[in-house]
């Protein structure tokens, strides 16, 4: 029976394996697809850089340190979107339903897509840090901050990839998911710490922000970054990835098993 559990665990991530470096060789044979995704976060830092930083006073602080946390963070969320993209194209082209027909694990599809989404997105946000350094970005942190803001902001990217998961299984339709993605991302990012204080923020938007998954990612990669300190926004951040991966992980799971 042990052996049984053994043999079923071992196929298990194997499928996952198999599902994830399917997914990985797409960027190989579309290489528009990393392409692309890079050059929006780029642009977002040279933009904010040179044409708002001059305009938004960070006390005792460059703006360029300011700003990178942030954008690291608006790369992850806008880069999980594409696992809802990407899962309602193969709603759409019927390979789920071929998934579905093989004698494969049922967690791989979803599993393996979110796996590839998220090293995606952790080259692209290495990426954005070396243009970040190019253009000033100043980082006065050791390996131990460093590795730790990229283990944080790696986890609250996942659990991101599990509520668009969910929704590209919702949908069903890559421009309906690409839309949706967007109608969430985008509030959430700029209605944040990301490009300015919370604090100059109106009472209503201020409290949403304080309390946003992405004002505590942010807030806690800039202090490790920058200050080379752990603060409570740590533990902030991390029950907000255990909540969403609590609720959206059985979520997908039961769409995919209903589409």
């Amino acid at each position: 029976m042990k052996q049984g559990i053994l043999n079923k665990i071992y196929w298990q991530f194997s499928d996952i394996k198999i599902i994830t470096w399917r997914n990985l060789l797409k960027y190989k044979r579309v290489p528009q697809l990393l392409v692309f995704s890079t050059i929006q976060p780029i642009i977002f830092v040279m933009l904010f850089t040179y044409v708002f930083g001059g305009e938004i006073n960070i006390p005792g602080l460059d703006y360029i340190d300011y700003l990178l946390p942030g954008i690291m963070v608006q790369t992850v969320f806008f880069g999980a979107t594409q696992t809802g993209i990407s899962l309602a194209e193969d709603l759409s082209k019927g390979l789920i339903s071929r998934f579905k027909t093989l004698p494969m694990s049922r967690a791989a599809v979803l599993t393996g897509r979110t796996i590839s989404d998220i090293i995606r997105n952790t080259f692209v946000v290495l990426l954005v840090i070396g243009v970040g350094v190019l253009n000033g970005f100043s980082p006065t942190t050791n390996p131990v901050y460093f590795l730790s803001a990229i283990g944080l902001i790696t986890s609250i990217g996942y659990a991101f990839t599990w509520i668009f998961a969910t929704l590209g299984m919702l949908v069903k339709d890559q421009e309906t998911a690409q839309v949706a993605g967007f109608v969430i991302v985008f509030p959430m990012v700029f209605a944040s710490s990301a490009f300015a204080r919370v604090e100059s923020m109106p009472a209503p938007l201020r409290n949403f922000a304080e309390i946003s998954p992405a004002t505590t990612t942010i807030d806690a990669m800039r202090k490790m970054l920058i200050y080379e300190q752990f603060t409570d926004n740590i533990t902030k951040t991390l029950i907000w990835v255990l909540v969403l991966l609590s609720i959206f992980i059985p979520l997908s799971v039961y769409r995919y098993t209903k589409s």
